[in-house]
């Protein structure tokens, strides 16, 4: 079948110059496409030079639609409102599209399923490995643990993030929910302050910590009775970002339309 054509959006960036460092380590990946907001400095220049894996022929641009042409998946780690748009021009081509972007909102996500009705979409709040395994461990020991075992879901990240909790916080809240059986936006606490009352039994809390230059701490506590359990992953370098998405683009080919995530990608759902 030959190597999977990959674009990369946002190529200029922090996430993006990875994505092409990783394409180009990675056996049947093939950087066909890079892209980069209309007036951006990167916009002419070859992102293979821009991240620093030599001259790949691949010259970064504006016109989104011109690089997505005889592409086989995007890869995008950008904004809500930059994502949505590109997936109705990746649904429109046939593009598969995976997705790590964080912050959406519940008509930012109705927009991506709709997309995936006629797409391949695969979106995750992270798309490492570990997270994914830890996501897993985390919807059994809610499933098997009572409600006298209280959850609390901590993490922090480095001083520039923008959005809060984290979609990797989210994700791990939604499978603690799944576990439980119920719905995490009716049972989730997300900020406490003031004089709060007690705990309400079954609730999921949020905390948020922003300082430094942390990549990604995250953990999940089954607070119960005499006992306390913590399910822990500390993110040390974001290639683990990069590796899990090229390989869910690796994974699209061939599968039918739909909305997936990296647990359907790495078979831990």
């Amino acid at each position: 079948m030959g190597d999977m054509k990959l674009v990369v959006f946002g190529a200029a960036g922090r996430m993006g110059r990875m994505l092409v460092t990783t394409i180009a380590d990675t056996q049947g990946a093939v950087l066909h496409g890079a892209t980069d907001r209309p007036g951006a400095g990167a916009i002419g220049k070859d992102a293979g030079l821009l991240a620093g894996v030599g001259e790949s022929g691949v010259i970064v641009t504006d016109d989104v639609g011109k690089a997505l042409d005889g592409a086989g998946a995007v890869i995008d780690f950008s904004a809500p409102a930059a994502t949505v748009a590109l997936a109705g021009l990746a649904a429109e081509r046939g593009v598969a599209h995976i997705i790590g972007t964080t912050g959406l909102s519940e008509a930012d996500l109705a927009a991506l399923a709709e997309a995936a009705k006629r797409n391949v979409v695969v979106r995750s709040g992270n798309m490492s490995l570990g997270v994914n395994l830890l996501a897993a461990l985390v919807r059994q020991a809610a499933a098997a643990l009572g409600e006298d075992f209280d959850i609390e879901v901590l993490e922090m990240h480095h001083r520039h993030k923008v959005d809060a909790p984290s979609g990797t916080a989210l994700l791990l809240g939604e499978a603690a929910a799944e576990g439980r059986g119920i719905n995490l936006g009716q049972r989730s606490v997300r900020v406490r302050d003031g004089h709060t009352g007690p705990r309400t039994p079954g609730d999921i809390g949020f905390a948020t910590l922003r300082g430094g230059s942390v990549v990604g701490d995250h953990s999940v506590i089954f607070a119960g009775p005499q006992e306390r359990i913590t399910l822990s992953h500390h993110a040390e370098d974001r290639g683990i970002f990069a590796r899990g998405a090229v390989r869910a683009a690796l994974w699209t080919r061939g599968r039918a339309p739909g909305l997936y995530s990296m647990a359907d990608v790495l078979g831990v759902g």
